[in-house]
């Protein structure tokens, strides 16, 4: 029975050992790593599994252990029992998106900062005077939507109706603005985002907002006109004079931007060094050369003068 006994303690202590090693390994493992450095960004994508996230956080050294952190994730209780003293987002859902991680985080702020959809925004400039093309150019290269999409959705019926819009596409109405986007937004919610903010703006202009759809869009169009032909802020104000005079005595505008527009918008061709006399002569209702009035719509997307 002494013998029994002894081997029953000894397997006892045994046990101890190997449980209070295994939890001290757990607890080093779990540490946050030991890291110099500001922040690391990190990207999450739609559909992306825990344990590929798990792997992820690995490979950019923001955490030793990958299975553990699944077995966090999957396993909440767990995470709750290593840290008590902390708040943890319920339910614990890791969002996609870009995100900025500091180094030194424990497991609980990690899944509380992928858990915020806090993501990193991105600065997208657009200047006055771009065209539909343009603008989706500019977002295409900041990897927020596809050139092709942005363009689809401007040109959209759902757009026209939503916004009162007279003319074909959302051309004119898409406020140049210095925008803080996410990446993944869709085509359609940067250009609502964009139309919103024109009519935002326009409040702040006595007696604009109460116009009716048709009279704004030909102020529109003859503000598009006017910011592709400036090349000082200052010269708008003579240039927008000197074309309502033209309007007035039904003469043509004579507006090289127009000309431009059409060899790059309709025709797609390259941006002219010069507009050339033959160019003045094409046969299209953008010609202001040929045809006396506003342009069918407007030509650019203008800012506030």
């Amino acid at each position: 029975m002494k013998t029994k006994g002894k081997i029953f303690i000894a397997l006892f202590i045994f046990l101890i050992i190997v449980l209070s090693g295994g939890f001290y390994w757990l607890y080093t493992q779990i540490q946050p790593v030991n890291i110099q450095g500001d922040a690391v960004r990190v990207e999450i994508q739609k559909g992306q599994s825990t344990y590929a996230i798990a792997q992820k956080l690995k490979e950019q050294e923001l955490i030793k252990n990958p299975k553990i952190f699944y077995y966090f994730i999957r396993y909440p209780k767990l995470l709750k029992l290593f840290f008590k003293d902390q708040e943890l987002a319920e339910p614990i859902i890791l969002k996609s998106g870009i995100y900025h991680i500091e180094y030194g985080l424990n497991y609980a702020q990690l899944v509380n900062a992928l858990s915020s959809g806090q993501q990193e925004y991105i600065k997208v400039v657009i200047p006055e005077g771009k065209t539909i093309s343009q603008i989706g150019q500019i977002l295409e290269e900041a990897e927020i939507c596809s050139k092709a999409d942005f363009k689809a959705v401007c040109y959209s019926q759902q757009i026209i109706n939503k916004y009162n819009i007279p003319g074909e596409s959302a051309e004119g109405f898409l406020f140049p603005e210095t925008y803080f986007l996410t990446k993944g937004m869709t085509a359609r919610e940067v250009a609502f985002l964009m139309i919103d903010t024109f009519f935002q703006k326009i409040q702040s202009i006595e007696g604009l907002s109460e116009k009716t759809p048709q009279e704004l869009y030909d102020i529109v169009i003859l503000a598009s006109i006017v910011e592709r032909e400036n090349r000082v802020e200052e010269e708008a104000p003579l240039i927008a004079s000197v074309f309502t005079n033209r309007l007035r005595h039904n003469i043509g505008l004579y507006s090289c931007a127009t000309i431009v527009y059409i060899l790059t918008e309709i025709e797609g061709r390259p941006h002219p060094d010069r507009v050339l006399l033959e160019d003045t002569k094409i046969d299209n209702p953008y010609n202001t050369y040929k045809w006396a009035g506003l342009t069918p719509g407007p030509i650019s997307n203008p800012g506030l003068v």
